[in-house]
């Protein structure tokens, strides 16, 4: 589960945040797992809750977004929203297909609790 190492390094990064920026609780962390980010949501969610326990992050609200996969295919000359890398083009079959966005996982923003 790959996850669990995912969920440590956003910690990480909050925790770098929370010391360069000085706050002791983040109230809301909201994330981005695209389709094509390779990121299963939910054991995300676990990861997190479990990471989270005596941390900044303890009692946060994580929202995680999941936009769509979106690739370029040169065959049609079309953006087209795909769920895999896999997929061919849903609009003329073709393959390969240059993925253009919902293929991150980042932290999008964070509200801090004052303390």
């Amino acid at each position: 589960m790959h996850e669990l190492s995912l969920a440590a390094e956003i910690l990480r990064l909050v925790q770098d945040a929370a010391a360069r920026e000085h706050f002791q609780r983040v109230a809301m962390l909201r994330l981005e797992a695209g389709a094509l980010a390779g990121v299963e949501v939910g054991a995300l969610r676990f990861a997190l809750d479990a990471v989270a326990p005596g941390t900044c992050l303890a009692g946060a609200q994580i929202d995680i977004e999941e936009p769509p996969g979106l690739a370029w295919c040169a065959s049609c000359a079309e953006e087209v929203q795909i769920a895999s890398r896999a997929d061919p083009c849903p609009q003329c079959g073709g393959v390969p297909l240059r993925p253009t966005g919902g293929d991150a996982l980042r932290v999008l923003d964070l509200l801090v609790r004052p303390d």
